[in-house]
């Protein structure tokens, strides 16, 4: 595992505790020789993460969209910045460049990248990790719900767990070197009963 790619907020958050997250996960990256790919922004802890990297002597691969370059303020001191023309274009690069992915605390735009990889995960697009960062127990309630969806048949039992979560980023990035992905959603059995 070489590149992680980190979906998180253009923003801080309410509590410092984030911002001390993303920068221990930065570091911890650049401590393993990890390149860090990300959505390419100089702000909130998407820059926090990134200047983490980049501080301890890693790499820092962004990609970010023509509509968010000016907004987002794209980082310039990035070891390669892709530009492209649409949301879309971000997600798939990102999860080109990508050996398994970490979602920090964020917001709705967060969840999207991840609910996205997440799913092409079940349906084999890719066989790569997916991880919560649970800095501040953030993602508890979305934990509680992935457990609600299997309780009530909307989520395979063998997908409850495919988002790896643990609030420190040293023991989430080591299970994603153990990491074995479950078979691939498929209904051939259940058409079959």
């Amino acid at each position: 595992m070489k590149q992680l790619a980190v979906f998180c907020g253009s923003s801080n958050g309410a509590s410092p505790v984030y911002k001390e997250g993303a920068l221990a996960l930065g570091k911890e990256l650049a401590k393993r020789g990890m390149t860090l790919v990300y959505g390419g922004a100089s702000v909130g802890i998407m820059g926090a993460v990134a200047d983490a990297v980049l501080n301890h002597g890693g790499k820092v691969i962004g990609v970010i969209p023509k509509l968010l370059e000016e907004r987002e303020i794209s980082h310039q001191h990035l070891t390669e910045l892709h530009t492209v023309d649409t949301m879309h274009e971000r997600k798939a690069k990102m999860a080109e460049l990508a050996d398994g992915f970490i979602a920090l605390p964020g917001g709705p735009g967060t969840l999207e990248e991840f609910f996205e990889i997440f799913t092409w995960a079940q349906i084999g697009l890719h066989r790569k990790p997916c991880g919560l960062l649970n800095i501040n127990n953030y993602y508890d309630p979305l934990l509680s719900l992935l457990n609600h969806m299997a309780e009530q048949g909307f989520l395979q039992e063998k997908y409850r767990f495919l988002a790896i979560s643990d609030p420190s980023p040293e023991s989430l990035i080591d299970q994603f070197a153990v990491y074995e992905p479950p078979a691939v959603k498929t209904y051939s059995e259940q058409w079959k009963k």
